[in-house]
C-alpha cells in the first residue's frame, strides 16, 4: 500500500491542486447548466439556496472525498476497498468510478457543440447562429456533431496521456485565470446594456415569491454537477495531494472559486437575456437551448456581438476542457490502480470507451433519433442516469462510509495534516451523518419522479 503511494503522481502544491480542482468544478456545469437554472426557478432566491447549500452540504462532501483520497493514496474503488473488501464498500467504490466513465462521453458531445459556435463565430458565421432552426439543424446533422466531438475528445486524452503535472496541472494553470478575465470582461458588457439591471436584480435579489419547493430540488442537483462531487473527481485529485497541503483552506479556495465563476455566469447570460427580452418569463425558461439558441441571438442585438460571441464561446470551451480533463483523469487513474494497467493502456482503452458511448450521444438527435431509452434520447439519458441517480447514490455511500466505517475522527486527522485545527468540523459532523445522506435522498426520489412525469420541476 505504502509503496504505491509513494510512487503515485501529485500536483506540485497547493496551487496546482486548487486551480485543478477547481478546474474540474468550473465547467459546462457553471456556465451552461447553472444560468439557466436560476433563470427559470427564481434568480435570487435560487442563488441564495445554492450558496447555503455550496456552504454545507459541497464543504462537507469535498472535504470528505479529498481526505479519502490523500489518506488512501487511490481512485475511488482502491479508497473504498481501503477499508474492507465487502460488497457494499466495492458497489460504493465503483459506483464512484463509473460516473465519470458515463458523464465524459455526453459531456464532450456538448463541448463539441461549443467547438462548433466558436468556429462559426471566429469565421464570421455569428448571423447565423441567431436563427432558431440551426442549433435543431446542427445537432440533428450526425457527421458534423460526431467530428467536433471526436476533437474535442481527442484534445482531451492528449492532456490527459500527458500526466498530472504536465498535463492537468500545467493546463489549468493556464486555463482558469484566462477563463475569470473572459467572465468578468463578458459580465460587464452585459449588465451595461439597456435594460439588463432588472436582470441583475432579478439574479441577484432574493425574492421569496419565487421560491418553490423545485428551487431548493434544482439548486441541490446543481451543486452536485457544479462542485464535481460524488463523481469520484475530488477522491482521485485528493490522492496526488501532498500531505503538507490544507484541504480545509484548499476546499474554501475551490468553494469560492466555483460560485464566484457561477456568479459571473449568470451576469454574463441572464441581464443579457432580460435586455433582449425584457424579462419574458418564456425566454427565461429556455432550459438547455438558452446558452445555444437565446444567446446567440441576444448577441445578434449587440454592437459587438461577434466579438463577444468569440470571447463567451473560448470561455465556455476553456471550462468544457477543465471539467473534461477531471472527469477522464478519473476514469484513468481507476483503471491504472484496480487493473494495473499503464497510463498509455488506460488512456487508450478510456478514449475507446469514450467515442463509443459519445458517438451514441452525438448521434441520438440525428441518425439514432429514433432510438430513445425510456422515452429519452441517449444524452438525456446518460445525463439523467448519472447526475439524477447514480450522484445521490454515491453522496450516501460516502456519507455511510464516513459516518459508519472510516469515522470521522480519522477525516479529522487528515484534514489536521495541513493545518492547526478543524475549523468547520461542527457542519462537517452534523451534514456526514445527517443531512448529506437525507438531502441526497431528497434528490433521487425527486428527479427519478419528475423524470417520469410524477412532479413537474
Amino acid at each position: 500500500m505504502s509503496h504505491n503511494h509513494k510512487q503515485r503522481s501529485s500536483f506540485s502544491g497547493k496551487l496546482g491542486f486548487v486551480l485543478s480542482a477547481a478546474g474540474a468544478s468550473v465547467g459546462l456545469g457553471n456556465i451552461w447548466r447553472f444560468p439557466y437554472l436560476a433563470a427559470k426557478y427564481g434568480g435570487g432566491i435560487f442563488l441564495l439556496i445554492y450558496i447555503l447549500l455550496a456552504l454545507t452540504f459541497g464543504y462537507t462532501m469535498i472535504i470528505a472525498e479529498t481526505s479519502l483520497g490523500r489518506m488512501t493514496g487511490k481512485s475511488p474503488v482502491g479508497a473504498f476497498h481501503f477499508f474492507g473488501k465487502s460488497i457494499s464498500l466495492s458497489i460504493g467504490g465503483w459506483l464512484n468510478a463509473i460516473i465519470p466513465i458515463l458523464i465524459v462521453p455526453y459531456y464532450s458531445v456538448i463541448g463539441g457543440w461549443v467547438i462548433k459556435y466558436l468556429v462559426e463565430y471566429i469565421t464570421g458565421h455569428g448571423d447565423l447562429l441567431a436563427f432558431d432552426e440551426y442549433f435543431t439543424s446542427f445537432i440533428s446533422d450526425g457527421v458534423s456533431t460526431e467530428i467536433c466531438f471526436i476533437i474535442f475528445a481527442l484534445f482531451t486524452l492528449l492532456i490527459i496521456y500527458a500526466g498530472v503535472r504536465n498535463g492537468i496541472e500545467r493546463v489549468s494553470r493556464i486555463m482558469m485565470p484566462i477563463l475569470v478575465v473572459l467572465s468578468v470582461i463578458i459580465a460587464v458588457y452585459s449588465i451595461t446594456r439597456p435594460g439588463a439591471l432588472a436582470g441583475v436584480k432579478y439574479f441577484l435579489v432574493p425574492n421569496v415569491q419565487n421560491f418553490s419547493w423545485m428551487t431548493v430540488v434544482a439548486a441541490m442537483g446543481q451543486m452536485f454537477y457544479s462542485l464535481s462531487i460524488a463523481m469520484g473527481i475530488l477522491i482521485t485529485f485528493g490522492s496526488y495531494m501532498k500531505k503538507d497541503i490544507s484541504i480545509e483552506d484548499s476546499t474554501k479556495n475551490v468553494e469560492i472559486f466555483d460560485t464566484a465563476i457561477a456568479i459571473m455566469a449568470g451576469l454574463m447570460i441572464i441581464p443579457a437575456v432580460f435586455a433582449f427580452s425584457g424579462g419574458d418569463p418564456n425566454t427565461l425558461k429556455a432550459g438547455p437551448s438558452l446558452m445555444f439558441i437565446t444567446i446567440p441571438k441576444v448577441f445578434e442585438s449587440m454592437g459587438l456581438g461577434s466579438a463577444i460571441g468569440v470571447l463567451f464561446f473560448v470561455l465556455v470551451l476553456f471550462a468544457a476542457i477543465t471539467s473534461s480533463i477531471a472527469l477522464t483523469e478519473s476514469a484513468v487513474s481507476t483503471f491504472e490502480d484496480e487493473l494495473h494497467w499503464n497510463r498509455k493502456k488506460a488512456t487508450v482503452i478510456v478514449g475507446i470507451i469514450m467515442i463509443v458511448l459519445g458517438s451514441l450521444s452525438s448521434l441520438g438527435y440525428g441518425p439514432l433519433a429514433s432510438v430513445t431509452i425510456i422515452g429519452m434520447q441517449f444524452l438525456d439519458f446518460f445525463d439523467f442516469l448519472t447526475n439524477s441517480v447514480m450522484m445521490p447514490i454515491a453522496a450516501i455511500a460516502i456519507s455511510l462510509l464516513i459516518s459508519r466505517v472510516v469515522g470521522v475522527d480519522k477525516i479529522e486527522e487528515e484534514v489536521l495534516h495541513g493545518e492547526s485545527r478543524f475549523r468547520r468540523k461542527k457542519v462537517f459532523v452534523i451534514m456526514i451523518k445527517y443531512l448529506c445522506p437525507i438531502f441526497a435522498v431528497i434528490i433521487l426520489i425527486s428527479s427519478v419522479a419528475n423524470a417520469f412525469g410524477w412532479i413537474s420541476m
